[in-house]
């Protein structure tokens, strides 16, 4: 048998064993974020935050007890965190079952590694002045951060230019709008799209503009062991200048734990875009059923169990199920990590940890969407039977009401209502009525040359100008 099949089949082992949806079920979609929200993972950016505090502390030369590391040896200290393997982590959990405490183990493991480079450094400066928590946040800071621009960023990007090319191609198809479910004054099909491209846009440019906070200050928040064995060290811009070197913003006023606030920030930006793409993806659901758009068939897929004919919008459904879950996890995330009893208390250590499965099901529901996405086929031929139907040309009262208000003729609303509600209403029907309107000539010609397919407003022009565009290979 060979690697590769073997490999297969252990992924699909765990798979099946897995008890979360997002290590099993889709742990295809979600395998990725491994890097980052595992324990794996986890465990690596703890020894980077702790190598990059060792080396801060030998490059301030008011801390004697390190001395100055040339660049060789910090990059073979560096490589620790670079090379840092599924076997290095298994070490450190093995010492975590002896210690019972996951930061301290670290610290062995960290001695154990630098003393075999044989570089012959202090030991006993690792870790040094550190709480754990001081590890532990720089490392989640970072995670987030680089979860957001590697992955999370790029996947609402990409699916935020899919609405807006969508919105752009169908700008002039027009449609029978819906509101309260009821036809109301046609809109099109592009306008709909950039609606959310819109939306989307301005929640991806908050995340962009998202600050990760960081602590390094001790047990308490206030340098007590920094300033007690070092009391002429400026501790505030050292600190400050290991945070910002992380690419990390500063916090200096902390408990034992950094507040999490900027967390539930991401969390709440998170919020709102699953709650756009979540209604997105029921409207879309919606112009499916009545038949506006259809979608490609894939071979080999199933759409009933019984009922051959159906191509069922599952993509949708699937990101619709998994944008509600994430949301009810960002919901607790956001409202229990910033609050920990007086200077610390440990439930957000634990809580902290489901943060990878609210992703991994944003990931799940933006991977359906992507997928619905690129089966979804517009049905112009339907689209336009509905809107030139003469069933719907009650939706042009609003446009002859509106006339009569500019002319100053009486009650222009109740006559329409009186014209149109209850009642069949055809071409014949608004002709009749405004050929007996006291109007001039130029402003009957109007009314008179009015067709459900052209009262669109502006839609058009709308799509052109605020439709975002596609900002590949850029930042914004």
């Amino acid at each position: 048998m060979s690697k590769d099949r073997e490999t297969a089949i252990s992924e699909l082992d765990q798979a099946l064993m897995g008890v979360s949806p997002i290590d099993g079920r889709y742990r295809s979609r979600t395998r990725a974020l491994a890097d980052y929200f595992s324990e794996y993972a986890l465990i690596r950016y703890r020894v980077r935050v702790e190598i990059e505090w060792y080396l801060a502390l030998a490059a301030n030369p008011a801390i004697d007890a390190v001395p100055p590391i040339e660049a060789e040896a910090a990059g073979r200290l560096r490589d620790l965190c670079e090379s840092f393997s599924i076997d290095d982590a298994r070490r450190v959990k093995t010492l975590e079952a002896e210690t019972n405490h996951d930061v301290k183990a670290l610290e062995y493991f960290l001695k154990e590694k630098i003393e075999a480079l044989g570089l012959g450094l202090p030991l006993e400066m690792i870790h040094f002045a550190c709480t754990s928590e001081d590890i532990s946040n720089l490392a989640y800071a970072l995670i987030m951060q680089e979860f957001a621009e590697r992955t999370l960023l790029p996947t609402l990007e990409r699916i935020r230019d899919t609405i807006g090319e969508i919105a752009r191609r169908y700008k002039d198809v027009a449609m029978v709008a819906r509101t309260h479910g009821q036809e109301a004054s046609p809109t099109t099909v592009g306008k709909e799209f950039a609606i959310f491209a819109w939306r989307l846009d301005r929640q991806i440019s908050h995340l962009r503009a998202q600050e990760y906070l960081g602590k390094a200050n001790g047990a308490v928040g206030n340098f007590n062991a920094h300033h007690f064995t070092y009391p002429h060290v400026d501790w505030l811009a050292h600190s400050r200048g290991f945070v910002e070197g992380l690419g990390l913003t500063w916090n200096p006023l902390t408990t034992q734990i950094e507040s999490h606030d900027f967390l539930a920030e991401i969390f709440h930006t998170v919020e709102r875009i699953d709650t756009i793409l979540l209604g997105f993806a029921r409207d879309i659901w919606a112009y499916i059923s009545i038949g506006y758009f259809t979608q490609k068939t894939v071979a080999g897929e199933v759409g009933s169990s019984v009922m051959p004919h159906k191509v069922n919008p599952i993509d949708f459904e699937n990101c619709e199920g998994n944008l509600g879950l994430a949301t009810a996890m960002f919901q607790h995330l956001a409202t229990k990590l910033p609050v920990s009893r007086w200077q610390r208390d440990l439930s957000d250590s634990t809580a902290i940890r489901g943060i990878g499965t609210a992703f991994g099901h944003v990931i799940v529901a933006l991977s359906s969407l992507e997928r619905g996405l690129g089966k979804l086929q517009i049905n112009e031929a339907r689209i336009a039977a509905e809107i030139e139907d003469e069933k719907a040309w009650e939706v042009v009262a609003e446009a002859i009401q509106t006339m009569m208000r500019r002319h100053a003729l009486e009650r222009p609303y109740e006559r329409l209502k009186e014209l149109t509600r209850g009642r069949a209403v055809n071409r014949t029907t608004i002709e009749d009525f405004v050929i007996g309107l006291p109007l001039d000539d130029e402003a009957k010609a109007a009314l008179l040359s009015l067709e459900p397919r052209r009262y669109v407003g502006l839609a058009s022009e709308l799509v052109e100008r605020f439709t975002p565009r596609s900002t590949a290979g850029t930042k914004r």
